[in-house]
């Protein structure tokens, strides 16, 4: 897994081969780097329509895997994205309604007298 975070450039439709095969390229512009770099991803099946929510200009983190490929002889390598979330988003980030941090239960408060009825036992 690979995450680079960039400004996107161009989304391009979807293509859409005969044997029911789609994908949509885009690229990202990286800017942490002295020469920034335009890369090109793509998505495949029913990712496509994450894209929808994007539109060129905006700042985003792409998560992808390097797929590299030989056809008659000549080889190939794809950045295939398979998550796209604008940046500054923490994957791990909770919901802005449990944000709110909580305090650690206590031992007393997770513990009830009931719990420890040995006549409940199954053994």
């Amino acid at each position: 897994m690979y995450e680079v975070a960039g400004k996107i450039k161009l989304i391009n439709e979807v293509q859409n081969f005969p044997s029911g095969f789609m994908k949509r390229e885009f690229v990202v512009t990286t800017a942490h780097d002295k020469y920034p770099q335009d890369l090109k991803f793509e998505m495949v099946k029913d990712k496509c329509a994450a894209l929808d929510a994007f539109k060129s200009g905006e700042e985003v983190q792409v998560s992808f895997d390097i797929r590299g490929n030989e056809f008659n002889g000549k080889y190939f390598v794809n950045l295939s994205c398979w998550k796209i979330q604008p940046a500054g988003k923490s994957s791990a980030a909770a919901p802005k309604s449990q944000a709110a941090p909580h305090a650690e239960p206590s031992m007393s408060d997770l513990r009830n007298d009931d719990d420890f009825d040995d006549d409940r036992i199954p053994f």
